[in-house]
């Protein structure tokens, strides 16, 4: 019978489309990959990956077997949920990425109460603002904040995420507080480098505006200091800035417009016909701390 290692290795392989890339997913070396379906193969007798330089791809026997063997792995891990289902705790490792505030403020403090309801799992939590391949890196689970695209992986909405414009009582001292979206041109803007454009909506509608400034920053974190100690008005999440409006170190400026509202904080996972349990109580735990009214808003 064929190892199911080796399957692990085949999937992997095709998952991330490269050697190396299974490799480092899996913790072994891409001349131990190669080795494992070469081994394959000649147990099979049939090339499934055609091999160049620059890619890999299936071959047709390897496409038919690529679909067998998921449902074959799958059923493996609904076993191995069953039986530890009955033991009464999910087991193993949870893999997780999260942005890097957001993990830090609303992840990390409630990792405590979830460990302590599942004594049998380790949980491993990368922050990073960086965007991540899961499925290359094996990552069970990524949180992630800001409009869905259309991918392979599969997307559950934890909670929608409501954006502000805010500044501190120290600027609006100094320089007074914008009566129309037009008056932001007369202020000073804290620009993201990923949100160089405001998408604002209001009763009236929505528009993009482009706002100016001479801080720019690459940090979420920067320009959430930078508002608080007056350096200009800002574009900001309440999940981020909740706590400061408030204890009324942030002010809400032109209430009547808001970021837009297709933002989500979302768990997005490797998409597969079954959810393993620890994944799927992960993202329920989450699902119940933030909605449907998230805490930083009440």
């Amino acid at each position: 019978m064929t190892n199911l290692g080796d399957l692990e290795v085949f999937t992997r392989v095709v998952a991330t489309g490269s050697m190396s890339a299974a490799g480092r997913a899996l913790g072994f070396s891409p001349a131990v990959i190669s080795k494992r379906i070469k081994r394959l193969e000649d147990r099979l007798g049939t090339r499934l990956l055609q091999r160049t330089t620059r890619q890999i791809s299936l071959t047709e026997a390897g496409q038919g077997f690529y679909d067998r063997v998921l449902g074959v792995l799958a059923g493996v891990e609904d076993a191995e949920a069953f039986a530890s289902g009955r033991s009464g705790q999910p087991q193993g490792t949870l893999r997780v990425t999260a942005p890097t505030s957001f993990g830090r403020m609303h992840v990390a403090p409630h990792l405590a109460h979830f460990l302590e309801m599942h004594t049998e799992l380790v949980v491993n939590i990368v922050l990073s603002d960086e965007f991540t391949d899961i499925v290359a890196e094996g990552f069970d689970l990524a949180i992630r904040i800001g409009e869905l695209d259309d991918s392979s992986l599969v997307a559950r909405k934890l909670v929608p995420v409501r954006r502000i414009l805010c500044a501190s009582p120290a600027y609006i001292e100094r320089f007074g507080i914008p009566e129309t979206v037009d008056d932001l041109g007369v202020h000073v803007c804290l620009r993201q480098h990923n949100h160089d454009t405001w998408k604002l909506e209001s009763r009236q509608g929505s528009l993009s505006y482009k706002p100016q400034g001479r801080l720019i920053t690459n940090s979420s974190e920067v320009v959430r200091e930078a508002v608080l100690s007056g350096a200009g008005i800002a574009l900001r999440s309440t999940w981020d800035i909740g706590g400061d409006l408030k204890s009324g170190r942030l002010l809400q400026v032109l209430p009547a417009w808001e970021g837009s509202s297709n933002l989500f904080v979302s768990a997005l996972y490797p998409s597969r016909q079954f959810l393993p349990a620890k994944v799927r109580l992960f993202i329920d735990y989450l699902a119940g701390l933030y909605g449907p009214q998230p805490y930083w808003e009440r």
